[in-house]
């Protein structure tokens, strides 16, 4: 049995409302609430939760769970131990693509931060030399982004978790990893959400096709489900590197210069879990900075690359990223914050 839980002089009718859907329909309280806590446009009560993080030991594990470990319990998955900077946490060995494992690790858990997966298309022909070399099998991207996807939805709503968030990827859009010789056709820009998708490889599909999957879970099942589509992780070393290496463009990149703090990201994730109740039931948004990663203004890379793209292009100022964070932005308030540039750029 759930119950309601106190609140100070300060809590509105506003905040009251919020904590009792929280409460009654996604969440079940387990601590005091911070009243009024500000995440942005939504000024949300957040409530501790219990939540599982799979591909913990992965490169952006790490900023996930120190973004979260101040405000909720954390469970830890992985196939690998991991970082000992994060090892104070629960961790639970799992493998996405065994069934088992993924119901051992949501158990008890409410919320899921997703971010297991195979980060490359083990085989597109132009890497399928180096997969072999590693002894990685040919469907090993497949079985992980998809299948590891599905088993693990299927056991959150097993185990009666209220919400799923995605780490997917821009790449659902198609235009990196081509396999044919067919250039991405760009329709408009900045890109956003309602930009067709045409993916080649098994990687930008099985991220592509993860977001329908967790569409349909929402609605069969009414878990609350978010996809996030990150471009060009880039944690502060890298950052540097950016900075350190950057020059003049010497060709368009089909990966469009696009880029995204790691911190962002984690922070995006807390931010999509924390108000789960007042967004959709389900959603997609880009996941990217605001500018891009190269010194040319955006329609200096147009109007000297790709000069058939220059009308689209005509709104687009200084920096801006190809990619459009706007609908994300809108609806949590979230904000990019590190950036590779000098201050004064």
């Amino acid at each position: 049995m759930q119950r309601k839980p106190e609140t100070s002089a300060a809590t509105t009718a506003a905040e009251q409302s919020i904590l009792d859907n929280a409460i009654t329909g996604t969440y079940e309280l387990k601590s005091k609430p911070d009243v009024g806590k500000n995440i942005g446009p939504l000024s949300l009560l957040i409530i501790l939760l219990k939540v599982l993080i799979t591909g913990a030991s992965g490169r952006l594990g790490s900023y996930v769970v120190r973004e979260l470990e101040s405000d909720h319990e954390l469970v830890l998955a992985s196939r690998t131990e991991p970082p000992e900077a994060i090892s104070h946490h629960p961790w639970v060995r799992c493998d996405v693509t065994s069934f088992e494992d993924c119901q051992k690790a949501v158990k008890g858990v409410e919320a899921v931060q997703h971010l297991g997966a195979q980060p490359w298309p083990v085989d597109h022909p132009g890497m399928r030399a180096k997969a072999e070399e590693d002894g990685i099998p040919f469907d090993t991207t497949f079985k992980s982004n998809m299948l590891g996807t599905y088993y693990m939805l299927m056991a959150s709503v097993e185990a009666g978790v209220k919400t799923f968030v995605f780490c997917g990827s821009n790449c659902s859009l198609g235009h990196g990893f081509r396999i044919s010789d067919t250039p991405f056709p760009i329709e408009s820009l900045p890109i956003d959400e309602t930009h067709p998708c045409l993916p080649e490889d098994s990687y930008s599909y099985t991220k592509r096709a993860g977001e329908d999957l967790l569409a349909s879970f929402s609605r069969g099942h009414g878990i609350r489900t978010y996809a996030t589509r990150p471009a060009g992780i880039t944690p502060a070393e890298r950052r540097e590197a950016m900075k350190a290496n950057a020059g003049p463009a010497k060709g368009w990149n089909p990966w469009l210069w696009c880029w995204v703090g790691s911190e962002d990201v984690a922070s995006a994730h807390r931010i999509l879990m924390e108000a789960a109740g007042e967004l959709p039931t389900h959603d997609v948004y880009f996941l990217n900075g605001n500018d891009t990663t190269a010194l040319e203004s955006s329609r200096e890379l147009v109007e000297k690359f790709k000069p058939e793209l220059a009308e689209i292009a005509e709104s687009m100022e200084g920096h801006q990223s190809f990619l459009s964070n706007a609908k994300l932005r809108g609806a949590t308030g979230w904000e990019h914050k590190t950036s590779w540039r000098d201050e004064d750029e």
